[in-house]
């Protein structure tokens, strides 16, 4: 029962932090960020909370994304490599079928020659030339048999490649079945928060242009290695917010003060804390 009583009471500081969170943002949207260069440190770490609080209120509308932007790319480029595999094909047919139609004048070339011969036999003088024009005519044959070959060849590849042509094509249009629904999900989730986004980054550009440009690469480098995004934290329960290992008391009472910038030695994060 005791632990049951303990996990209701994290679930609703939990909920009380986020409406704080969502209050202290509705407060920034309002508020114009004035420049801090000459000012306490204190105040400096305030504004890159509140750069943070921004900043993470845009991570979570991106999250709402999820992956369907990669998915969207994935299917675009199914459909560019599918209609690419459908042209190699076809361009294999009708190579196919050019060798085809090549095969078949050779054929009749060859008959003709062989008619040719044949008359030219009636007409020999000897037997040497008689046996002469039996081997082109036997080599005319051969020839015939041997295009015969590549035309039933060329067939068959024909009849693989418009195989593979077909399956190509049932897949292409899966494809850009799937795009278009996927493009209408991402189109529509984008039309939703597009103007509070939009409104997000505008702000976070304002706080951006005010705070020291030593101070605004530190919190970029920090959310660039974060992988939650998260830069400046607030201490929970004894704990960094960000990785959730225990600070020692003494160094909770110096970050309490925020008479200096200090990182997580765990994680490296900007720790903050105003109390409850």
């Amino acid at each position: 029962m005791a632990k049951k009583t303990e996990k209701k009471v994290v679930t609703v500081q939990e909920e009380s932090k986020t409406d704080e969170t969502t209050g202290l943002l509705q407060q920034i949207l309002k508020t114009k960020p004035q420049a801090l260069a000459n000012d306490s440190v204190e105040r400096k770490l305030r504004l890159l909370y509140e750069i943070q609080v921004i900043d993470s209120e845009i991570d979570n509308i991106r999250t709402l994304r999820g992956e369907l932007p990669n998915e969207v790319r994935t299917l675009e480029d199914d459909v560019v490599g599918f209609q690419t595999r459908i042209s190699n094909i076809q361009v294999e047919i009708k190579k196919a079928e050019g060798i085809i139609s090549q095969r078949n004048l050779d054929i009749e070339n060859y008959k003709a020659q062989i008619k040719k011969y044949e008359e030219q036999q009636k007409n020999v003088r000897n037997n040497r030339e008689f046996e002469s024009l039996a081997k082109e005519i036997e080599f005319q044959g051969l020839e015939i048999e041997l295009s015969e070959k590549k035309i039933k060849e060329a067939k068959a590849l024909i009849e693989e490649k418009k195989t593979l042509e077909d399956d190509a094509k049932k897949a292409l249009e899966e494809r850009k079945k799937d795009l278009v629904v996927k493009k209408q999900e991402l189109e529509k989730i984008i039309a939703n928060t597009e103007k509070e986004e939009q409104l997000l980054e505008n702000k976070a550009a304002e706080y951006k242009q005010v705070i020291e440009p030593r101070l605004l690469n530190a919190y970029e480098r920090l959310r660039k290695n974060a992988r939650n995004g998260l830069a400046v934290v607030e201490v929970k329960r004894d704990a960094c917010g960000g990785c959730f290992n225990k600070i020692p008391p003494q160094r909770q009472v110096d970050i309490k003060m925020s008479k200096r910038l200090i990182p997580c030695e765990y994680c490296g994060r900007i720790l903050v804390d105003w109390g409850e």
